[in-house]
């Protein structure tokens, strides 16, 4: 009597695929690689770009100033040299990043479920926007209004305000970076409420101590300590927590209403 032919494997499910260690251990190689070689090729293009990269990190204190080659110095031989290559590593992080996430998602993809995957991608168009909204608010409105209130502090005590180029790159850089990173919250709490981890209720349930987190990195991410500087990045960050507390409601009750209507089906 023949035997009963062997059902061969459903792979139509959601569950993610399992791959031995050593094949992972090789993708993540070649993940790796084409990241470094997307990088390396962005770095190139930017050192070429140099001199209009440091306009552009300039601009703020030249809007405020009005001639910021009066304030800004430096005090090592190779200072210019060391100072491009720093833009043009930061430039090609910016750049490169869009390849670097699709190499990354390439890798991640087949061990996401089918909700986790329909969420990788919106979830990376939206965080790339959002850090793009706090690093120009950093960049447009905190960056200027610190070093308003930094040269009028100086000039208050007496002191003549002259700085390194290479601090001053640091010090704009951080904020963009900070504000960028800041503003990646709300898009968190966004992906979390989607997956179900965490609730509307829990989410209004700790609006005080968001709020008190909020004030606490705002007053060390902001370049002063004054109240108006720390309410440019509180009050953002609290007015999206407002709007992911709202968010994760409507994403219950349509959860809640598909539920209801496959039940209701005889």
């Amino acid at each position: 009597m023949s035997s009963a032919p062997e059902r061969e494997p459903d792979n139509s499910t959601d569950a993610p695929l399992v791959q031995p260690f050593l094949v992972h251990l090789e993708e993540l190689r070649w993940t790796l690689i084409k990241s470094l070689a997307a990088l390396a090729v962005a770095m190139i293009g930017c050192f070429i770009f140099a001199p209009d990269l440091l306009r552009l990190v300039i601009w703020p204190l030249q809007r405020v100033t009005g001639d910021a080659s009066a304030y800004l110095r430096t005090l090592e031989v190779a200072g210019g040299f060391t100072l491009a290559m720093r833009l043009a590593l930061y430039a090609g992080l910016v750049v490169a990043c869009p390849l670097i996430l699709y190499f990354i998602g390439q890798f991640v993809l087949p061990a996401l479920t089918r909700q986790e995957r329909g969420l990788l991608w919106p979830a990376f168009s939206a965080g790339a926007g959002m850090f793009l909204l706090g690093a120009a608010m950093a960049y447009f409105v905190v960056v200027p209004a610190g070093l308003r209130f930094f040269l009028h502090f100086n000039e208050r005590l007496g002191i003549r305000s002259e700085w390194t180029i290479d601090n001053y790159v640091a010090f704009v850089t951080h904020m963009l970076l900070a504000f960028g990173l800041c503003f990646e919250l709300p898009l968190v709490i966004l992906v979390l409420a989607k997956l179900g981890i965490v609730t509307h209720e829990f989410l209004r349930q700790k609006r005080p101590q968001v709020l008190v987190a909020i004030l606490v990195v705002s007053a060390f991410v902001t370049p002063t300590t004054d109240p108006f500087n720390m309410a440019l990045l509180a009050g953002p960050m609290y007015l999206l927590y407002e709007a992911c507390v709202w968010v994760a409601w409507l994403l219950e009750r349509r959860r809640r209403r598909a539920t209801s209507e496959l039940t209701s089906v005889p």
